[in-house]
C-alpha cells in the first residue's frame, strides 16, 4: 500500500544506518545535556557529588579505581572511538573515502576546519594561560551536527550528510591525536611498552585469521588497561580497534554458502548444523558491519548521552554568564567554532580546487560546502572531553559555555544559510548546492545501447539500472515502482535490466532469464521481460512455453534457442558485471552510475533520480550509464 517492498523497508546501507543513527541519537544527546542543566542549578551539590564517587574493579592484586565521571570519560567513550574507528574503516574500504582524491579532499577539510578554530582561540588567548585549552575550539560532533542537519537540512542535498561525515572522520582522527599526546598525563614507560606489545599481538591474531570475537574483547580490553597505566588516555584503544576492523560488501559466493548450509540445517536441525549456519552467515558479512550494527546504537542512545549528563552541567545566573562571555576561553571557543570551521573547511577546500587545477573538486555546490561549514561548528562531545582535561573550576564552566553557546550559534547559521539559498532562483540554487563534482561511479560496466535492454529514450540524462532476477519476490514488488517511476519522469529517465539469478534459492530464475533472451532475439524482450516478472510462481519450462506464445513468438525457434541456451553467455555476462560493481542480491539499483543504497519505495527512487537529473543536467551531458 505504500509502495515499498517489504525487503525495500529494511534495506538500508551501512552508510544511511550510520547516520540515521546518529540524527536520532542527536535529540537523545540534547535532552541529557539539558537534564545535566537543570540538575546542576537546582541541586550542585549532589550533581559534582555523585559523578565525584569512586567505584573500583579489582581481582587479586590487580584492580581500577575512578570516579564515576572517569569511568565514563576514559572507559565507555572508548566505545564511542571504537565506533568511530570503525566507520572511519569502512569509508577507507567501500566508502566515500575509497575514492582516494575524495580522502585528500576530506582529510584537507577536516584539518584546516581543525587548524583555523586553534590559531582563532589561541589568537584570542595568546599570552594567558587558557591558552593550554587550544584542544577544545576544534573537534565537530558528528551527532549533533547530523541532528541540526536532520531540523534545517530538507533543502540541501543528501550528499551533505556524507560530506560532513568524511570531514568529521578526519576531524576525530586529529581529535583523538592530540588527546592522546596533548592532553594525558605523565607517560609511565613500562605501561607503554606493555600497550605497544599487546597492539603487536592483536596485529598477529588478526594476520593469521582469527575471527573469534572474544579474543578481540579480551585483548581490547587488556590494551586498554595498559594505556590507562601508561598515562595516555585509554580512549585510544578504542579507535586503534576500530580501524584494525576491515570492511567489505557481502559476496555472492559467501551468500551461496549460506544457503547451502541452511538446507543442510533444513534437512538436519542438529546443534552441530546450527553452529556452523551460524558461523556461515556471520562470515557472510564483514566484521565492521556486523561490530557496527551492535555497538553504534548503544554509543549514540547510551554512551554519549551519558558522557552528556556527567559533564555538561554548571551553574548558570546571570552574572556568571556575563563574565563568561568576558573570557577568552568562552570567546576563543566560540568564534573559533562559529567563525574558524566555516572558514577552515570552506576556505581549504576553494585552495585545494583551485592549487590543484580541478584535481580536487567538491562533490558539491559551495552553497552545500558552506553549510557544511557551518555544521562542523556543532561542539560537544570531544569539546567537553579535552575541556575536562585541560581546565578546571572557572575555565572549565568558562569553557562548557562556549561550547553550548557554539552549538546555538552554529544552529542558527545553518538555518539562516538554507533560507537565503532558498530564495535563489531554481537553477543558481541547484548549481549552488550540487556543484560539478564528479560523483563515483559504482557500475563497472557502463550501459551500452548495442547490447543492454533499454526501456525509454536512449539519450534519457538519468539511467536506472537494476540487477534482478524473475523469480525474486522483491523484483516482482518494485516492478510496479519502476513503472510508476518511468510515467513520473517521462522521456529524462531510461530503464535497464540486467541478469542476476539466484540459482541457489530460485531454482527456475536461470532459465526464466535465457527465456528473456531468447524473445529478444525475435524483438520481444520488455513483452516476455512483463510476463514473467509478473507470473514469477510460473517459470517452469511448460510455463515459458505458454509465456512465449503469448507474446506471439515462433515457438518452434524459441524452443529451439532454449533447447541450445543461446541466451546463456549473454546472463552471464550480465552475472560478470554485477559480481564486479559489487552486487549480490536482488533487485539492486544503480542511478547514473551510482549505488542505490536503501529503501526503492517510490519517494526514495524518485529523490534519487530528481537529484541525479540536477545533476546531469547542470553538466549539460548525455545519457549516463
Amino acid at each position: 500500500m505504500t509502495g515499498q517492498t517489504a525487503c525495500g523497508a529494511g534495506a538500508r546501507g551501512p552508510l544511511r544506518t550510520f547516520l540515521r543513527t546518529e540524527t536520532g541519537s542527536a535529540a537523545v544527546l540534547l535532552a541529557a545535556a539539558a537534564a545535566a542543566l537543570v540538575w546542576a542549578n537546582v541541586s550542585p551539590g549532589t550533581y559534582e557529588a555523585f559523578w565525584r564517587t569512586r567505584m573500583s574493579f579489582t581481582a587479586g592484586p590487580v584492580g581500577v579505581s575512578l570516579e564515576l565521571r572517569e569511568w565514563i570519560n576514559s572507559g565507555l567513550m572508548a566505545l564511542f572511538f571504537f565506533v568511530i574507528g570503525l566507520e572511519a574503516r569502512r569509508e577507507f574500504d567501500i566508502g566515500e573515502l575509497r575514492e582516494r582524491r575524495r580522502l585528500a579532499l576530506s582529510a584537507i577539510a577536516g584539518v584546516a576546519g581543525m587548524l583555523v578554530p586553534i590559531a582563532i582561540y589561541l589568537g584570542v588567548n595568546a599570552g594567558q594561560p587558557s591558552a593550554q585549552g587550544w584542544g577544545v575550539a576544534m573537534s565537530t560532533d558528528t551527532a549533533f551536527a547530523l541532528g541540526v542537519l536532520a531540523v534545517v537540512g530538507s533543502r540541501l542535498p543528501g550528499g551533505l550528510r556524507v560530506f560532513v561525515l568524511s570531514v568529521a572522520v578526519a576531524d576525530d582522527l586529529l581529535a583523538l591525536a592530540v588527546i592522546a599526546f596533548a592532553y594525558s598525563g605523565s607517560i609511565y614507560l613500562p605501561g607503554l611498552l606493555t600497550a605497544l606489545g599487546l597492539l603487536a599481538v592483536i596485529l598477529l591474531v588478526r594476520s593469521a585469521g582469527v575471527l573469534i570475537s572474544g579474543v578481540y574483547g579480551v585483548l581490547a580490553l587488556a590494551l586498554w588497561g595498559a594505556l590507562l597505566r601508561s598515562g595516555v588516555d585509554p580512549v585510544v584503544s578504542g579507535l586503534v580497534m576500530g580501524l584494525l576492523t576491515y570492511a567489505h560488501p557481502p559476496h555472492r559466493r559467501a551468500l551461496e554458502r549460506v544457503s547451502r548450509l541452511f538446507r543442510s540445517f533444513r534437512e538436519q536441525p542438529t546443534p552441530e548444523l546450527e553452529r556452523t549456519l551460524r558461523r556461515g552467515l556471520a562470515s557472510a558479512l564483514s566484521p565492521n558491519e556486523r561490530l557496527q550494527r551492535t555497538f553504534h546504537p548503544w554509543t549514540s542512545y547510551a554512551v554519549v548521552p551519558l558522557f552528556a549528563l556527567a559533564n555538561a552541567g554548571l551553574t548558570i545566573s546571570a552574572g556568571r554568564l556575563a563574565d563568561a562571555f568576558a573570557s577568552p576561553v568562552t570567546l576563543g571557543i566560540l568564534l573559533g567554532y562559529v567563525l574558524g570551521k566555516p572558514i577552515g573547511i570552506v576556505g581549504s577546500t576553494w585552495l585545494a580546487a583551485r592549487l590543484s587545477r580541478g584535481r580536487l573538486r567538491p562533490p558539491l555546490g559551495w552553497g552545500a560546502i558552506l553549510a557544511g561549514g557551518t555544521l562542523a561548528g556543532v561542539g560537544f562531545t570531544v569539546s567537553l572531553l579535552i575541556a575536562a582535561l585541560a581546565f578546571g573550576g572557572a575555565r572549565l564552566e568558562d569553557a562548557k559555555i562556549g561550547i553550548l553557546a557554539g552549538v546555538v550559534c552554529s544552529f542558527l547559521l545553518t538555518w539562516l544559510l538554507t533560507r537565503v539559498l532558498g530564495l535563489l532562483p531554481p537553477h543558481a540554487r541547484a548549481r549552488a548546492l550540487l556543484g560539478e563534482g564528479e560523483v563515483i561511479v559504482d557500475l563497472s560496466e557502463p550501459v551500452d545501447p548495442d547490447r543492454d535492454h533499454i526501456r525509454g529514450p536512449l539519450d534519457a540524462p538519468v539511467t536506472l539500472v537494476e540487477y534482478g532476477d524473475y523469480e525474486c519476490p522483491y523484483c516482482g514488488l518494485a516492478e510496479p515502482v519502476v513503472r510508476e517511476l518511468l510515467a513520473d519522469f517521462g522521456d529524462d529517465v531510461r530503464y535497464v535490466w540486467r541478469h542476476l539469478p539466484l540459482t541457489d534459492v530460485h531454482p527456475n530464475a536461470q532459465l526464466a532469464a535465457e527465456a528473456a533472451e531468447a524473445a529478444a532475439r525475435q524483438g520481444r524482450y520488455w513483452q516476455m521481460h512483463d510476463i514473467l516478472i509478473s507470473h514469477q510462481g510460473d517459470l517452469r519450462p511448460w510455463d515459458l512455453l505458454r509465456h512465449a506464445g503469448r507474446v506471439g513468438l515462433d515457438m518452434d525457434r524459441f524452443r529451439e534457442d532454449l533447447r541450445d541456451r543461446v541466451g546463456a553467455d549473454r546472463v552471464a555476462e550480465d552475472v560478470e558485471s554485477a559480481d564486479l560493481s559489487g552486487v549480490s542480491g536482488t533487485p539492486t539499483f544503480f542511478v547514473n552510475g551510482r549505488r542505490h543504497h536503501g529503501a526503492y519505495d517510490i519517494t526514495t527512487l524518485s529523490a534519487a533520480v530528481r537529484t541525479a537529473r540536477e545533476r546531469a543536467l547542470l553538466a549539460g551531458a548525455g545519457p549516463h550509464g
